[in-house]
């Protein structure tokens, strides 16, 4: 973790109130894995004392440039839009632990809702590098807010879905995991509550969906790992980056808690973003 100033390079809207920004932080871009976050100073606005979290949306080491994508919701976020050019920023980073993938996992799924985008676009990068294939399943309510393909590798798959069904299949994301499950060794997804909620109960009944369990996911799995260790979430099937609101993102005002099934809160700050979809109580313990 470091505290850098960060250069804008550039910055644009790329879909309707949604930003897309890179800075030049060569620190920041050479320390940082998929999944893992910065935590921003919004500069000298009065009443916003708080640094906003954004995940790290890509990161370059060749040029030293990182970049993030937000929504504008607010004073906050809304001050980012009007920076340019050569205007350098407070960041903290990267924060967080990152998505595990299996050294044995050849076929990865993603799944994004929204702005979930933003929690695994990076992890498609680090797959294709390493040789990977990657399928990524994106849901949005209309076509108008479908993320834009030229901002995506070449190399993956990309299927949509939307609310309303103005683009690709008419219904929600979640709809559409179980024609891949198979296919996949590992899936990992961000997006809104419901959505992991969904994709975390039918990570539950894969198994059973698919007769047998993958040959390729079940090397090793009579073997015991310590809960929320790094081995724990390469094990799941399924690994979620939970969005939650943080105060101070290095795990102590505790505004970031969700429980987990063995009773014990987690700081997402500290213990996620990225956890085993297992590890959560879904029933119970969001935002808890």
């Amino acid at each position: 973790m470091r505290l850098v100033g960060a250069e804008l390079i550039g910055s644009r809207e790329i879909l309707p109130g949604q930003w897309l920004q890179s800075y030049h932080a060569p620190a920041l871009a050479t320390g940082s894995r998929a999944g893992q976050f910065v935590h921003v100073r919004t500069g000298d606005l009065s009443g916003l004392v708080l640094r906003r979290p954004f995940s790290i949306n890509t990161a370059d080491q060749a040029t030293g440039t990182i970049t993030i994508h937000f929504r504008t919701i607010g004073r906050g976020t809304e001050w980012f839009t009007h920076l340019r050019p050569g205007d350098t920023i407070d960041m903290l980073g990267p924060l967080g632990r990152p998505f595990e993938v299996d050294a044995r996992s050849r076929h990865l799924l993603l799944v994004a809702g929204g702005l979930g985008m933003a929690g695994v676009r990076y992890l498609a990068d680090e797959a294709i590098r390493d040789g990977r294939q990657v399928t990524l399943l994106f849901g949005a309510a209309s076509a108008r807010d479908v993320y834009p393909t030229s901002l995506l590798p070449d190399e993956i798959e990309y299927v949509v879905a939307t609310d309303d069904g103005t683009m690709g299949h008419h219904g929600f994301v979640t709809e559409l995991v179980t024609d891949y499950e198979g296919w996949a060794d590992q899936a990992f997804a961000c997006g809104p509550e419901p959505m992991l909620r969904a994709l975390a109960r039918q990570a539950v009944g894969r198994r059973d969906r698919l007769g047998v369990a993958k040959l390729g996911r079940k090397r090793g799995a009579g073997k015991a790992v310590p809960p929320g260790s790094p081995a724990a979430r390469r094990k799941a099937f399924l690994q979620v980056s939970m969005e939650q609101r943080m105060g101070c993102a290095v795990g102590a005002c505790l505004g970031c808690v969700v429980m987990t099934t063995s009773g014990t809160p987690q700081r997402v700050c500290r213990e996620g973003p990225v956890f085993a979809s297992e590890e959560i109580d879904w029933e119970g313990g969001w935002g808890r």
